[in-house]
């Protein structure tokens, strides 16, 4: 599961988004967002499929290992 935050953190720096690029992306607020990648906050399916089309992966990729 700690896999999924680090992913999360190494796909948005590396397409050099801020938190508050990606929160506004998404549609949520940047503390939201922050709290999804410093597990405060569950990911739930739904927001990982939009965060996974953010980076062109499968959500999947975010889940397991590749």
């Amino acid at each position: 599961m700690e896999q999924i935050y680090t992913k999360l953190k190494i796909n948005r720096e590396k397409a050099g988004y801020s938190y508050e690029k990606m929160a506004k992306i998404l549609g949520i607020s940047k503390c939201f967002y922050w709290q999804i990648e410093h597990k405060k906050r569950r990911l739930y399916y739904d927001m990982a499929k939009k965060i996974a089309n953010i980076f062109k992966l499968k959500p999947d990729d975010l889940f397991y290992e590749t």
